[in-house]
């Protein structure tokens, strides 16, 4: 980190606040030029919050040198992390298929659409339990209910469960889950980040609509302060101008937030824009970007559906889905599952 010092600025100060930073467990060298005066800091800066350095009389102003992430930066992690979801590796070398209706509904409905699913080829099963809308009078989700119906599919077809939380006292619930998602609208929800910081379960991180992939990357940090390392980043759209589709996908994300971070990621196509005909050409491409898992929207009934019919697939047209996906993944030397 490197804070440049105003002109002609009193002795005094300067002394204060470089003895304030050393405080802080940095190494403080000065560098004296014609017009500027520089601090150079060397250590472990991620702490130091820039916003009470620039509130400093002396400073004009701080520019960082590395990324204020840490844990989940690829330069003090080179190897990609690799993250077991109930025996199901996501990440090196594998990709795996989370595949289910926006909400669970009810019992039929989702053993139908797990057991469709995981016949096409699908590796994991995804349900809103809990779901966030933008209208308060939509449907919420069966809740406690629908976590205990996603664990009757989960019997009835082996394949682990992913569904979202939404607030804190929500996590007992979640004993049996076995990847938990933190939806686009909780990334910066950092009270629960951290409780789910201190948690052994595998999460799933959705970017927010209007965040950037450093921001996404501090939410990660979060959740990795705490001690949980097994943290994975999924890119599911961002609100742009075009009002051609729900979001936009940033589909360099995927290997951008590849060359920053040693996490696995996940891409979320229906979620992306929301017209089901761009699901296959958007997993395809995010699968050749470097992806390690696509997430799904499939329903038995999409017209029917309580919330997000418009961009599910069928069980037929998923079927058709996986097809190329799975010729994908092996042209790209990859692994299903």
């Amino acid at each position: 980190m490197i804070l440049i010092l105003k002109h002609n600025a009193p002795q005094q100060e300067l002394q204060a606040l470089e003895a304030m930073l050393s405080e802080q467990g940095v190494q403080v060298t000065g560098i004296h030029g014609t017009h500027h005066n520089i601090l150079g800091l060397v250590g472990d800066t991620s702490k130091i919050d820039i916003d009470s350095i620039l509130a400093q009389p002396v400073v004009e102003n701080v520019k960082r040198v590395q990324e204020p992430f840490k844990a989940c930066n690829r330069k003090f992690h080179p190897e990609d992390t690799v993250v077991e979801v109930a025996g199901r590796k996501i990440g090196g070398g594998h990709v795996q298929v989370m595949a289910g209706p926006c909400s669970v509904e009810n019992e039929d409905q989702i053993i139908e659409v797990a057991e469709a699913v995981k016949k096409a080829g699908a590796t994991m099963l995804r349900g809103g339990a809990f779901k966030p809308r933008t209208s308060p009078y939509a449907f919420q989700g069966l809740h406690a209910e629908g976590i205990d119906l996603l664990k009757k599919a989960k019997a009835a077809t082996g394949l682990p469960i992913v569904t979202e939380i939404m607030a804190i006292e929500h996590l007992d619930l979640f004993a049996d889950v076995d990847l938990i998602q933190v939806g686009a609208r909780n990334m910066q929800n950092f009270e629960l980040l951290k409780a789910l910081g201190h948690s052994d379960k595998p999460i799933l991180l959705k970017r927010g609509l209007a965040n950037t992939m450093e921001e996404l990357l501090m939410s990660a940090e979060y959740i990795m302060a705490g001690g949980n390392m097994n943290v994975i980043l999924c890119e599911r759209g961002i609100r742009t101008f075009e009002t051609k589709t729900r979001n936009t996908l940033d589909i360099a994300a995927v290997p951008l937030l590849k060359q920053l971070s040693h996490l696995p990621i996940t891409v979320d196509p229906s979620h992306a824009t929301g017209i089901p005909s761009l699901v296959k050409p958007l997993s395809l491409a995010s699968i050749v970007c470097g992806t390690d898992a696509l997430m799904i929207e499939v329903h038995n009934n999409p017209s029917k559906a309580l919330s997000d019919g418009a961009q599910s697939l069928t069980p037929a047209q998923f079927a058709e889905v996986m097809d190329d996906v799975k010729k994908q993944i092996a042209f790209c030397g990859k692994e299903l599952g």
